[in-house]
Formats: C-alpha cells, structure tokens, sequence
C-alpha cells in the first residue's frame, strides 16, 4: 500500500466518525439553539421602555417610597448594610455601599423604564418605572 492511498483511507475513516458524530438530532438541536440566540437578541435590540420618570425603592420586598429622576437628591438606605442612591439628571445609580462585593455600585447609572439595580447583601432593589400611561410590556413581548 503506497502513502497515497493510506492517507486517503485514514481521511475515509475520519469523514466516517465525523459522520457518525454528526446526525440529524445534532443538527437539529444546533438549528434550535440559533434560533433561540436570535429571539434573545431580537428581543433586546427592541429596546426598552423609553426613559424612566421615577424610582421606588423596595427592600426586603416592602416599598420604602418612589422618587423623581427630575429631582436631584442623595437617599440613605440602612438594612444589613448602608447604601447611598444618587439621583441626578435623570438617572439613578447607587454610588456607595458598605455591601461585599460592590456589584450594585458597579453596575452605575441607569435611567431607562424597567431596569432594575440590586444589592442582594441588603434586599435592595431600585426599579425604574415610566409614566402611568405607557404600557406595562417589556422588550421581549412587544
């Protein structure tokens, strides 16, 4: 047997497993797995619910009250932890918290309807909400 025809055989061999390692279930699942991604970012790329006009503030699931993004203010937060929310032009951010790991003050400024921030250490959720008469639908059920 010349080295020709044995590379040919072992590409025979390798075109064989591939073969087997792909059928039609694999294709399938990679079919239903791209359409998925494409409904996920169709869904963000909507957009979302336009610029907020206030913030309520919930903590350990109780309303602690709702504020103007119009109006620039400092609101202090006690629970397990300390946090210090900043509203100003518009937007909201918590800008300092005595929390492990800082990720709500990472997160920074948010100033569109239907985004939340969240300190988990402290059960703090901040929720951006619209005006009264804007509907209640987010980026994916439009």
């Amino acid at each position: 047997m010349s080295c020709a025809s044995a590379e040919v055989s072992e590409m025979r061999e390798a075109y064989k497993t591939v073969r087997l390692i792909l059928c039609r279930g694999d294709l399938l699942a990679v079919c239903l797995v791209l359409m998925a991604a494409a409904a996920l970012i169709a869904g963000w790329s909507m957009g979302s619910g336009g610029k907020a006009a206030s913030v309520q503030i919930w903590q350990d699931g109780i309303w602690k009250g709702e504020y103007d993004l119009m109006q620039d203010q400092e609101i202090q937060i006690s629970g397990s932890y300390q946090n210090t929310v900043k509203i100003q032009n518009g937007r909201a951010a918590i800008i300092d918290s005595n929390c492990p790991g800082q990720d709500c003050v990472k997160s920074g400024w948010h100033e569109d309807a239907r985004q939340s921030i969240v300190c988990l250490p402290n059960r703090l959720e901040l929720r951006l909400v619209g005006t009264e008469g804007e509907p209640q639908v987010d980026g994916v059920t439009r």
